[in-house]
């Protein structure tokens, strides 16, 4: 390696600090040497470093010195000690101990708890607690206690070098008595290629910039510029990032748009009719209850259709079907709730449609929340990817292409559809993809062929609708290793960063 050039490529900080290193090694020595602050040290040895001019070295250590009571107690005698002094044979009140000991009642207690641990004292309870001095408790006053030996140590210390770890935990755990402190030790060494950097002239002037003053009067063409390193390691810098979950919508939006889709937008607040009933989902059943479902405050105004679906319900009407057989209620349909599903904005949709406007497909990527408990598979507010093709001649040939289609694009080779039931959907199908780690089939969400009890009354006629939802969390879970999917909505900067990109 050419030398000289290395020499040339110093800063003026790694030029000051160099001549020190083979002297000074440790970081705080190296600051104290040089003069230079600790940040200009410590980025002068990072400098080093990349250019394999040194070695840095770190080391974790346990700092321990005393604390403000033992302090206090170097000087006047452990309280314990104090304590055991102004007992005798005989069992003396608490109040008589605490004046002629003049220690503090919080001392008091603990000095009771420690010395009959050791068996030191012995207490009785008649109208008070009285205590005495035992016989072991006469002999440890002339001997000193481990505590105090502890104490006539030369503090700070490290940690590694306490002897009586016995006693050294049971100080630990009293207030203010031990502070322990964690150090990191820096230490740098000269390399082969260092010794011989450290040997040559650093002495010489290197001009780091370029100055209009220089350019004016030409003094550049005397000096000396520093070269600057294009290899030289740097701090990795992190560019702002979109949320994991922004990025996945934002890549599966992109799947259904490139099929040809159209994307459907509504509220999150809708009314049970929309929600449900215009789903064909009888008024009875059990998703609709309040363990299932969040219900709001307040009435729903119902578009000119909700005779169509009452009839529906009841009778089956213009669809060929029996319907549900039973009283349609106008209050259930009217009540107001946070949408359960975004097969809400399907129906809505549909609802809008002409003959003229066919064949037609929608996709939406939404919020949808459900009255549930929240664990590492269940969210009460999640997010639901929703699809829809309005066409004469769709069969479920097509939804599978569809579906097959989408899962392969989010990275899922093995793609099965086995059959299922909806209530809204006949046939119907449960999608599942196998999964390469685990060796077996996850299920990721229900398909199938919207009812005509569905159709006929929001679009006029029937039409065979092919219709799929699917949890979004259950499907990017997996491209990220995450399997708890509260994971994919926290806030942790580390995991935005760490976390790979969607390929586009």
């Amino acid at each position: 390696m050419d030398i000289k050039n290395l020499v040339s490529k110093l800063h003026p900080l790694e030029r000051k600090l160099l001549p020190f290193i083979s002297q000074h090694q440790e970081l705080q020595v190296l600051v104290n040497a040089s003069g230079l602050q600790e940040i200009e040290v410590m980025r002068a040895l990072q400098w080093l470093e990349n250019k394999k001019i040194i070695l840095l070295h770190t080391e974790k250590k346990k700092q321990v010195s005393l604390g403000k009571n033992s302090q206090a107690y170097k000087k006047t005698g452990l309280p314990e000690k104090i304590f055991l002094g102004v007992l005798d044979q005989e069992f003396k009140g608490l109040n008589v101990i605490t004046k002629k000991s003049k220690l503090s009642r919080e001392e008091v207690n603990a000095c009771i708890g420690v010395l009959k641990r050791k068996n030191l004292i012995e207490i009785q309870n008649k109208e008070g607690m009285e205590i005495k001095i035992t016989t072991s408790g006469t002999q440890s006053l002339q001997q000193k206690f481990p505590e105090e030996i502890f104490l006539q140590q030369t503090f700070p210390l490290d940690e590694e070098q306490i002897i009586d770890k016995t006693t050294y935990d049971e100080l630990r755990k009293r207030k203010d008595f031990v502070l322990v402190e964690e150090l990191k030790i820096v230490t740098a060494t000269l390399t082969e290629l260092g010794k011989e950097v450290a040997a040559a002239d650093l002495s010489i002037e290197v001009i780091n910039r370029l100055t209009t003053e220089m350019l004016k009067s030409g003094a550049w063409k005397e000096k000396q510029f520093r070269a600057y390193d294009v290899e030289i390691n740097v701090p990795k810098i992190h560019g702002g990032r979109k949320h994991l979950e922004t990025e996945a919508i934002e890549y599966i939006r992109r799947i259904w748009l490139d099929m040809g889709f159209k994307e459907m937008n509504g509220n999150f607040v809708q009314s049970a009719f929309w929600d449900l009933d215009a789903l064909f989902v009888p008024q009875d059943h059990p998703a609709r209850e309040m363990q299932d479902t969040f219900y709001l405050h307040g009435k729903a105004a119902l578009p000119k259709i909700w005779e169509k679906i009452k009839t529906t319900h009841e009778t089956g009407g213009v669809t060929g079907s029996k319907g549900w057989r039973y009283s349609f209620s106008k209050e259930e349909t009217e009540q107001v709730l946070l949408r359960t599903h975004t097969t809400v904005l399907s129906a809505q949709t549909i609802a809008k449609l002409k003959k003229e406007d066919l064949p037609a497909k929608f996709f939406a990527i939404g919020k949808v929340f459900r009255n549930e408990s929240m664990d590492w598979k269940h969210l009460f507010e999640f997010d639901q990817v929703e699809g829809i093709v309005v066409d004469p001649k769709a069969n479920l040939q097509h939804l599978k292409g569809y579906l097959t289609q989408f899962y392969h694009k989010m990275g899922y080779e093995k793609v099965r559809m086995r059959p299922a039931h909806f209530p809204y959907t006949e046939p119907s199908l449960e999608v599942d993809v196998f999964h390469p780690v685990r060796k077996e089939w996850v299920e990721l969400g229900g398909a199938g062929i919207f009812r005509p009890e569905v159709v006929i009354p929001l679009l006029g006629f029937d039409c065979p609708v092919l219709a799929w939802g699917q949890g979004m969390a259950r499907i990017i879970a997996e491209y990220w290793n995450i399997t708890d999917i509260r994971d994919l909505y926290r806030n942790d900067l580390k995991q935005l960063r760490e976390a790979k990109v969607w390929i586009k």
